[in-house]
């Protein structure tokens, strides 16, 4: 176990960025663990428990500086709880080299509305039938995302929250936080049931993350978001430029 206390320090580092970002730090973690040879189950299993605890972490923050929508947030947390089972479900024969090409695509993803969240945000909207309508199905989508990849979910509920319904930023990330308490709980649930997390590992990530997540939501208040934008979105689109390398090296090896 002593071997593996790193996983602390990479749950404390992901845990402050996926806080103030509002995405969860599975951005961070399945990256780092699928580059250290870890299955994509395992990976992703393992850094659900770690967006778990960095949700719990940073919710109560949040919770203390009033900068959450409970009502938004349960009713989103709650309709993401069917996609986190079936992409638990899917995730259990996925393909390494699949499982990076796609998460490459959703970490480019990620970096694009990182660098770009301040340009999103707009004036703040009536949530209309349609919008509504809408974020039954991105919140479904959201979790079999949050599951299948181990990464929360937030790159789906911030967007949506901002852009769909103009909430402000301030206010979106804290209420991604809560979406993802439930998302990522649910996703560990039924991920554990099937046998997928290590559990030492996990909950190593886990104490590392809560700590992250408290430290995340009080820099939150006054860090220069800018500088923090280019250096997260610079790392991710490395992160997603090393996996779609590897998986490539992969097929060529193979004869593909």
């Amino acid at each position: 176990m002593i071997d593996q206390l790193w996983l602390i320090v990479l749950g404390f580092g992901a845990g402050i960025l996926g806080s103030m970002i509002g995405l969860g730090g599975g951005i961070i973690v399945v990256p780092v663990l699928t580059f250290l040879g870890f299955s994509p189950t395992v990976a992703a299993s393992n850094s659900l428990f770690a967006a778990l605890s960095n949700a719990t972490a940073s919710t109560i923050s949040y919770s203390k500086q009033k900068r959450i929508d409970y009502s938004l947030g349960i009713k989103l947390g709650l309709l993401s709880i069917p996609g986190t089972v079936l992409g638990a479900i899917v995730s259990t024969d996925i393909a390494p080299d699949l499982f990076k090409i796609l998460f490459g695509f959703v970490l480019i993803a990620s970096a694009a509305y990182i660098f770009l969240r301040k340009q999103i945000e707009t004036k703040e909207k009536i949530i209309s039938k349609q919008i509504m309508i809408f974020a039954i199905g991105a919140s479904f989508f959201a979790g079999v995302i949050s599951s299948f990849f181990g990464i929360g979910g937030g790159i789906v509920f911030v967007p949506l929250m901002v852009v769909g319904m103009g909430m402000a930023m301030k206010k979106a990330a804290p209420t991604s936080q809560l979406i993802l308490l439930f998302a990522s709980f649910s996703g560990v649930v039924v991920h554990s049931l099937l046998g997928h997390p290590d559990f030492i590992q996990a909950g190593l990530l886990a104490i590392g993350s809560f700590i992250g997540g408290l430290v995340g939501a009080r820099l939150s208040i006054d860090v220069k978001e800018r500088y923090l934008q280019i250096l997260v979105s610079v790392v991710i689109l490395i992160a997603a430029a090393k996996l779609f390398i590897d998986s490539m090296s992969v097929n060529i090896s193979l004869g593909f």
